[in-house]
């Protein structure tokens, strides 16, 4: 692994990931490996741009039992991002790697604004970026958040790390049956109905050419194997 295949990725890291085992919460485990392997990228001259969800402090799509409405709920989600942000920002920088937040949302006490050219000039000068706050709006998931940043960085690919070593034709939980796709096109994908990503964030990267890897990122080492260039997971590429 001496080539990276990919120079400028986007990482989507759940919520529900840096949770752990349990899937709330921090796991101090999950979120040290996750970092260190960010960092040894960082060392290696990759630019990395990560985009952190809120799973695990708060899920606005289960608030709706607490009769809080959805927009709201949304905007609470999007803090949650913003915790999770700034203590991963915490972990990389005690790691020695420079980083920046930038949050959609102005909360100039612990992150910058988002601003697209900022964020390819930290990019430029090695820095990890971590996107906080979603797209600043509700109705949007961090899924779509994340093929955004994709396509107005340029990246040369979205990492979707998950707990399943790629996309199936079906839950491969329920159905032991079920047949893994090493690699699939875009058409294909929307043809055969698999949920990789939200529709409007499918759209964005396949509009923009962005490939998209779904992989295990709880096996240690999965993201740098990624990104030079290990067939893991499953991509989805132009037709």
């Amino acid at each position: 692994m001496s080539i990276p295949k990919y120079k400028r990725v986007l990482l989507k890291v759940s919520g529900e990931i840096l949770g752990g085992e349990k899937g709330f919460g921090i796991s101090t485990e999950k979120i040290n490996e996750v970092a260190e392997e960010i960092v040894e990228l960082q060392k290696e001259g990759i630019e990395v741009a990560i985009v952190v969800g809120g799973g695990n402090i708060f899920r606005g799509m289960s608030s709706a039992s607490l009769g809080i409405e959805r927009a709201t709920a949304d905007y609470v989600g999007m803090l949650a991002t913003l915790m999770n942000a700034v203590i991963i920002q915490e972990v990389l920088e005690k790691r020695g790697a420079q980083t920046r937040v930038l949050s959609a949302l102005d909360v100039r006490e612990v992150a910058e604004p988002y601003i697209r050219r900022r964020a390819l000039r930290h990019l430029e000068k090695g820095r990890v970026i971590i996107f906080a706050a979603g797209t600043g709006n509700p109705f949007f998931t961090t899924d779509t958040a994340a093929a955004l940043r994709a396509a107005e960085i340029k990246a040369d690919v979205f990492l979707k790390a998950t707990k399943v070593d790629g996309v199936y034709d079906k839950d491969p939980v329920l159905y032991p049956s079920a047949v893994k796709y090493r690699q699939i096109t875009y058409s294909e994908a929307i043809e055969k109905d698999l949920k990789i990503l939200d529709a409007s964030a499918f759209s964005l990267c396949r509009d923009n050419k962005i490939p998209i890897i779904v992989f295990d990122v709880t096996e240690k080492g999965n993201i740098k194997k990624v990104i030079y260039g290990e067939n893991i997971g499953t991509l989805v590429k132009e037709d």
